[in-house]
């Protein structure tokens, strides 16, 4: 199923997930601003809490991807809907960990969008599977 956007907002968020699957942090700065918000909703494992503005880049995602291998894991949009400033998708990621392991785990996101930027994204994901594939139980 391809997944297609019914408005900006929507269209904004499947960019985004085409830019984080490509692994291109420097080309996800566009998508923040100083006061965005990515809070992966997890406790007790690598990652937790609230990751704000370029922070979410350097102190966050590049320390994730770079548990993977070069261009992992990549994000396939299976739904999404939205109503005004939200934007909800479940999705699916798959690759190769640095181990050589597979890695495939179910996600929903909750984006909230506003002047063509993200003000927050709230991640939901089994994350007993990703502490336990990476050591972290």
């Amino acid at each position: 199923m391809t997944v297609t956007a019914a408005n900006a907002n929507e269209q904004l968020v499947l960019d985004f997930f085409e830019v984080l699957s490509s692994g291109d942090l420097e080309k996800l700065r566009a998508f923040y601003h100083d006061h965005s918000v990515w809070e992966p909703k997890v406790k007790e494992i690598a990652g937790a809490g609230k990751h704000i503005g370029m922070d979410i880049i350097d102190k966050f995602l590049a320390p994730v991807r770079g548990m993977f291998e070069p261009g992992d894991p990549k994000i396939h949009v299976q739904n999404m809907f939205s109503a005004g400033p939200f934007v909800c998708v479940e999705s699916n990621s798959t690759g190769k960990t640095l181990d050589g392991l597979v890695y495939d785990n179910d996600y929903c996101w909750v984006f909230e969008v506003s002047n063509g930027k993200i003000d927050a994204m709230r991640e939901y994901m089994d994350s007993h599977y990703t502490a336990k594939l990476f050591g972290m139980e």
